[in-house]
């Protein structure tokens, strides 16, 4: 990949936004030594609760867009059929793709993928996978 073609964004959606910034902390970290994928969290409520909140998932894919795609990758429950809903209704960008991926794995495989300038079909093929990591 050349430095001009954009990077896949990635968002990741919590009931807690505590949950989300500490997951996209540790993906970053651990993609980093190179250029990064926009990456950014959409977790809880506007007002700080657990919970889901569509407008700041929409907020968060426009700040991740960057015309290659954005993967979203949801932890359980509303946040699943929120991004769903928001598929649907096309609020979300033209490329948006909700990822069946293990939020923590998926994000970070998926991070990594983005950052190496894989196409969407790759970063959600990648974070797909990470149903496969075994711990034992």
């Amino acid at each position: 990949m050349s430095g001009s073609e954009p990077l896949v964004g990635i968002v990741l959606v919590s009931h807690s936004a505590r949950v989300a910034e500490a997951v996209a902390d540790l993906a970053r970290g651990l993609a980093a030594g190179g250029p990064v994928a926009p990456l950014a969290a959409a977790g809880g409520t506007a007002e700080g609760g657990l919970g889901t909140s569509a407008d700041l998932i929409v907020a968060a894919a426009m700040a991740v867009d960057r015309g290659a795609g954005v993967a979203l990758l949801a932890d359980l429950g509303s946040s699943v059929l929120t991004v769903k809903s928001l598929l649907a209704e096309e609020e979300l960008p033209a490329g948006a793709r909700l990822v069946d991926a293990p939020f923590l794995e998926g994000a970070v495989s998926a991070l990594v993928t983005a950052s190496a300038g894989a196409p969407l079909e790759a970063v959600v093929a990648s974070a797909a996978e990470a149903y496969g990591y075994r711990k034992a």
